[in-house]
C-alpha cells in the first residue's frame, strides 16, 4: 500500500517512527513533511497530504499534530479525502470499516507510540465493508 504521511512540528518524531513502522510492515512510503521540530502551521502540511490523496499519489494518509485535531480538519477541506480522528484501534478500524477513511489522525501529545502503532496497523488491516454504509459514504462527497 502507498502511504503518504505528513505532521507539523509537535509530531516529528511520532511521524518517523510510524513511517519506520509501516516500512517494517512492508508499505511504500512518503513523508510529506516537515524533517524537522521547527514551527509550522499544519494546515500547510494537512492540505500537502489531502492533495497527495487527491491526486492519486498515495491511496492512504496518516496525518499528524499535537491533538491531531488541527490537522484532521486540514485534511477534511477537501472532498477526496475523509479523514478520522483516531485515539485507539477500535475507532481505527471502525473509521474504515463503517466510513471507508482513507486518512487517520492521531494527537502526538496524546496517544503514546505503541497505541500510535496500533492504530495504524488497524486502519491499514481493516477493508471498508461497502453495503449499507456506501450511500452514507457517498453522501460525504456529493454536498457541495
Amino acid at each position: 500500500m502507498r502511504i503518504a504521511f505528513a505532521s507539523d512540528h509537535a509530531a516529528v518524531a511520532l511521524k518517523a517512527l510510524l513511517v519506520a513502522h509501516a516500512v517494517t510492515l512492508g508499505h511504500d512510503v512518503t513523508d510529506l513533511g516537515p524533517d524537522s521540530d521547527a514551527r509550522v502551521d499544519y494546515p500547510d502540511f494537512g492540505y500537502k497530504l489531502a492533495d497527495a490523496i487527491a491526486g492519486g499519489d498515495a491511496d492512504v494518509g496518516v496525518a499528524l499534530c499535537g491533538s491531531g485535531i488541527g490537522i484532521s480538519i486540514a485534511v477534511n477541506r477537501n472532498r477526496a479525502c475523509r479523514c478520522a480522528l483516531v485515539s485507539e484501534p477500535l475507532s481505527a478500524t471502525l473509521a474504515r470499516a463503517h466510513n471507508d477513511a482513507n486518512v487517520v489522525a492521531m494527537g502526538a501529545r496524546l496517544i503514546g507510540p505503541d497505541l500510535a502503532k496500533a492504530c495504524l496497523e488497524a486502519f491499514l488491516a481493516t477493508p471498508f465493508e461497502g453495503g449499507r454504509h456506501q450511500h452514507r459514504v457517498d453522501k460525504l462527497s456529493d454536498k457541495d
